[in-house]
């Protein structure tokens, strides 16, 4: 019975520390996302977080597609003069920089204007390369709204001055974000730092 109650409270204790962390994230991040593009203020460069092209069905990954919708109307209502795509392209045959750059152009974004991140394994990997390797300390996060909060939240530990242009959603609740946000958070305690670093690239 000793025992069961341990476990119990250990459990109790975990999920308020998810719970709290998560409402964290939004609450200090809260002044920072923006729906509105004409609220939204201007920066150089705009970091599209990268996910799949396609779902495990085959057919296009919506988060993906409007992250593209998102990033070419913020490069067309001028908030953006770059925009630098930061994703995976850790195995043979996976490269989401790529696909992301060549569904960009096809949307009428100039080639010139587009760099790439493919070490963006994660959002912290992503976050800190923007700022060590392609030398951005103030710049515009582009993903969901959820994504943004704890991109923007990590970018803020790194010194980054983080605003983010929240793509259209799929889903009206994200409970993998709840633990996403937890690991982010221990991350952060751990100071844990991206896979890679490397060269740094200017972005003109």
């Amino acid at each position: 019975m000793k025992k069961l109650k341990i476990i119990l409270l250990l459990v109790a204790f975990i999920s308020s520390g998810v719970f709290i962390t998560y409402h964290w994230m939004s609450f200090k991040t809260r002044n920072l996302v923006y729906d509105d593009i004409n609220a939204i203020p201007k920066n150089k460069v705009g970091l599209v977080l990268g996910t799949g092209k396609y779902a495990a069905n085959g057919n296009i990954n919506l988060f993906y597609k409007y992250r593209i919708d998102a990033a070419v109307k913020l490069y067309k209502a001028d908030k953006i003069e770059f925009i630098l795509v930061s994703g995976d392209n850790g195995r043979k045959g996976y490269d989401e920089p790529s696909d992301f750059k060549k569904d960009l152009i096809a949307k009428g974004i100039p080639k010139n204007k587009i760099f790439l991140d493919y070490a963006g394994f994660r959002t912290l990997d992503s976050m800190v390369r923007a700022k060590e390797i392609f030398e951005q300390t103030s710049i515009t996060v582009i993903s969901q709204k959820f994504h943004n909060q704890r991109a923007i939240y990590i970018g803020n530990q790194f010194g980054i001055k983080a605003v983010g242009f929240n793509a259209k959603d799929v889903y009206k609740s994200h409970f993998r974000e709840y633990l996403a946000r937890s690991k982010a958070s221990l991350d952060l305690v751990f100071n844990v730092q991206p896979k890679f670093l490397g060269e740094k690239i200017t972005i003109k």
